[in-house]
């Protein structure tokens, strides 16, 4: 089974039990079944805390780390590749709760990029979220670019377009 065939529900559940997400004290809130939107929790606790007792940089990072590309991929289908490009985070206010990040996938952005890979070229789009505190202060912003063109003929496994 291709890992495109999974269902939304069973990645989720996947994730979940995945040990750098475990371990880490990441889970998987929501993953809707039409991959439009996640919803994702980080927990504090001693695995993850840094010197000074706030959350890690890099599990607030991890926390939101494979979404974009995988709502981007499974909405746009098997005739585009999509690949994580770049990444960047910058912490704004430190982390001593539980965190959350919320990733949503419009129809319109997934129109931008069709329309942008249209003629077989690539396009570099980025997105951005907040990871936010349950009282909604801004804890860091993650900004993620993927990568995303339409396959070429050659590249479908069936040898069909």
């Amino acid at each position: 089974m291709s890992r495109r065939s999974l269902s939304a529900r069973t990645l989720r559940h996947g994730m979940n039990m995945w040990p750098p997400y475990l371990f880490a004290g990441v889970r998987v809130l929501h993953l809707a079944d039409d991959w439009s939107n996640a919803r994702v929790r980080l927990r504090l606790h001693r695995h993850n805390r840094n010197y000074v007792g706030t959350h890690f940089g890099g599990s607030l990072f991890a926390m939101g780390d494979p979404f974009w590309m995988l709502l981007t991929m499974n909405r746009l289908g098997r005739d585009y590749i999509v690949w994580d490009k770049a990444g960047e985070i910058e912490f704004v206010s430190p982390g001593r709760g539980d965190v959350f990040a919320e990733f949503k996938l419009t129809e319109d952005r997934l129109d931008e990029i069709r329309a942008a890979t249209a003629d077989g070229g690539k396009a570099l789009p980025w997105f951005e979220n907040d990871v936010v505190a349950a009282d909604g202060t801004v804890v860091a912003r993650v900004r993620k670019q993927l990568y995303v063109r339409r396959k070429r003929h050659e590249e479908h496994p069936t040898g069909t377009a």
